[in-house]
């Protein structure tokens, strides 16, 4: 990469965190980034200098046709190149706009619930991380199966964000860096109590300490989920969640709320039957 393309790219990076974008999506948009650049360079024979439409389309085209990506997939990738598109206009680098909101994909959402997991199946897999794993992960899956924390957002909790008497947790570094309330019941109470009974005495502040003053890794708990389940995954037990509230009573309000959902057409997806429940529905006929 060129010394002017270096320079652009982490620009765009710092330009994202000023937006207020998580650091995950700071690295996986920088990373669509390279990705494009590298494409370019070598479909083009040269670097890139400067980021046109004509090129845009065709990446379109190759990440359809030749790497036979999905229009989700692929609108992923367009993420990146219409937030770095912002990124030029903002620094003065172009005027033009290359790609917006009409040049994504049409996706085609199915009419089920994300959630591909049944209580039994979460239970199961509970039992089986106490009993082989231990209280600390026993703990993790307790809250993101019934309280619904994304994965990040699990680890980054210190032991100050949790107060159990209130049944309570601070998330403070939510999507988009939003802070929100999340309340939570019985399951949640007894499995972090026994976990801070037994917890490590350590100076580090976060609930589920790691090496020095970090935190447990993602890497480390999708290694246990691998291990225990070829289904079950730290995003698997927040759809459910998801869903498992709806059906027990939540409101759309209260789910989006509680789920830190920015866009409620995203909690919608969750009143929809779950494919089970479809196939039980079609039977009757």
């Amino acid at each position: 990469m060129t010394g002017e393309g270096r320079r652009m790219l982490d620009g765009f990076c710092e330009y994202l965190r000023r937006q207020g974008k998580s650091e995950n999506t700071v690295k996986a948009y920088c990373q669509g980034m390279k990705e494009y650049m590298r494409w370019h360079e070598e479909t083009f024979g040269k670097r890139m200098k400067m980021f046109l439409r004509a090129n845009v389309l065709d990446y379109i085209s190759y990440l359809r046709t030749v790497k036979g990506l999905s229009n989700r997939s692929v609108n992923a990738k367009l993420a990146s190149l219409h937030s770095f598109n912002l990124y030029l206009i903002a620094a003065g680098y172009t005027k033009e706009v290359v790609l917006d909101k009409q040049d994504y994909l049409k996706v085609q959402l199915a009419y089920a619930s994300p959630s591909t997991v049944s209580r039994e199946e979460v239970e199961r897999f509970r039992q089986e991380i106490l009993e082989h794993c231990g209280i600390r992960d026993y703990a993790i899956v307790t809250i993101l199966a019934y309280a619904g924390l994304r994965i990040s957002e699990c680890l980054a909790l210190r032991v100050e964000d949790i107060s159990l008497p209130a049944r309570e947790i601070k998330v403070r570094h939510g999507k988009g860096d939003k802070m929100r309330v999340v309340y939570f019941g019985d399951k949640v109470v007894n499995a972090v109590r026994e976990y801070l009974r037994n917890r490590p005495k350590t100076e580090n502040p976060y609930l589920f300490p790691g090496r020095g003053d970090s935190h447990l890794t993602r890497s480390q708990v999708n290694r246990i989920f691998n291990e225990y389940s070829e289904s079950i995954t730290p995003h698997t037990l927040r759809h459910f969640f998801c869903s498992n509230a709806l059906e027990n009573g939540y409101t759309i309000a209260d789910l989006a709320n509680q789920a830190g959902h920015s866009n409620v057409h995203t909690t919608l997806l969750y009143t929809t039957p779950t494919r089970e429940k479809m196939k039980e529905k079609a039977n009757r006929l």
